[in-house]
């Protein structure tokens, strides 16, 4: 009884940031290093849209996108490096290969 579909997630270059079409959920990124290396900085979904795998298609955009243009990404967003990339192993061979800052 799954008829729900992937929400439409929007790159909206100018600003940084994928998000849903009704912009309320978001991923926040910068390019680093000559724009070779994306730096997810920040993922935010609502309270009332949590639940609906909503962080996870937005991370899914962003790494489809940076490895579609050659380029690297740092997980800096806590969700990423700790909840998206542990469930989602594959995308780790586009991870920025640095030490890391940790999370305090």
């Amino acid at each position: 009884m799954m008829a729900t579909e992937a929400p439409k997630i929007v790159w909206s270059e100018r600003v940084g940031r994928f998000e849903t079409e009704d912009k309320e959920a978001y991923l926040e990124y910068e390019l680093r290093d000559g724009g070779r290396v994306m730096d997810i900085l920040h993922t935010y979904v609502p309270r009332t849209k949590r639940g609906l795998g909503l962080a996870s298609h937005l991370c899914i955009a962003a790494f489809s996108h940076a490895q579609s243009h050659s380029l690297s990404v740092i997980p800096s967003c806590s969700y990423v490096s700790d909840t998206f990339l542990p469930r989602n192993p594959s995308w780790n061979s586009i991870v920025h290969k640095q030490d890391l800052k940790s999370h305090i």
